[in-house]
């Protein structure tokens, strides 16, 4: 009677959590919540380079070289760090980006990262979607979405955006709006983007923020939307928008802390 009492209370503890995980499950398509020792090469690509000498600084002025090396990147402690720190003997800065090109693409779903900014004028820490092609990308007319981008010397000001060839910042008409999160370095906070065939949304913390309806007479100008796309991870340096006031060297080195990734099918309902 003992391990049949052991059993049948295992059972119940059992079907009691796995009740709403269930319904759960059944929306999540990819999560990926650091636990291993390393990056997980099954879903993530790492980037090395400076962009040249296609695109040198990444058509920003971007500072930072991609080095990928352990310094830049690592997991630990259930949490992935990259890390932009500056050698002051070579005058440079190193840090880390990774994607999710041709592992993990999707085309439409509720996309959220629990994230800590890192905090230093000069910074510049973003996550955004590209287009998962075979050929060059073509931008701005392939379409960007930046679900979450930061600058150090505006620190506590978080900017959601979409880059297409009617809506861009080259020629100033970007669609983008932005919330203030006075913690955004101190405390970790969700930031989400849900995409659907007619709307993209943003938010912080369940928050909303920012959406972008679809119009019945956009053209992939200014739509660009209805293709897989990608997930990419990095913290920048300097450049036209993140050195605009310049670099504070003696502040590095800065972390970029992320704590999970989570893909759904469409935006969890929430609990009542």
């Amino acid at each position: 009677m003992k391990y049949l009492f052991i059993l049948i209370t295992y059972f119940f503890a059992v079907s009691c959590l796995n009740e709403k995980p269930e319904e759960f499950s059944n929306n999540l398509v990819w999560e990926d919540n650091f636990k291993g020792s390393s990056l997980d090469t099954n879903f993530w690509n790492t980037y090395k380079g400076n962009g040249c000498p296609e695109l040198c600084g990444f058509g920003n002025h971007e500072l930072q070289y991609y080095s990928g090396n352990s310094s830049s990147l690592k997991v630990e402690n259930g949490k992935l760090i990259i890390t932009a720190f500056y050698d002051s003997l070579s005058k440079t800065f190193q840090s880390a980006k990774i994607t999710t090109n041709k592992k993990i693409d999707f085309n439409t779903g509720y996309l959220e990262i629990n994230a800590k900014l890192p905090n230093a004028v000069g910074t510049w820490p973003a996550i955004w979607l590209l287009p998962s092609l075979d050929r060059n990308l073509n931008w701005p007319l392939d379409g960007e979405i930046d679900i979450m981008e930061n600058v150090g010397y505006d620190s506590c000001k978080i900017l959601g955006t979409i880059h297409t060839k009617a809506y861009n910042h080259t020629i100033g008409t970007q669609k983008s709006d932005s919330i203030y999160i006075n913690t955004a370095h101190q405390e970790f906070h969700t930031y989400s983007i849900n995409w659907t065939d007619s709307i993209l949304e943003w938010y912080v913390d369940a928050k909303l923020y920012n959406s972008i309806k679809r119009f019945p007479n956009d053209r992939i100008e200014q739509w660009p939307f209805d293709k897989s796309f990608h997930l990419i991870l990095n913290q920048a340096v300097g450049g036209d928008w993140g050195g605009r006031f310049g670099v504070d060297t003696v502040s590095f080195p800065q972390d970029f802390i992320i704590e999970s990734v989570r893909l759904f099918r469409e935006m969890p309902k929430k609990s009542s």
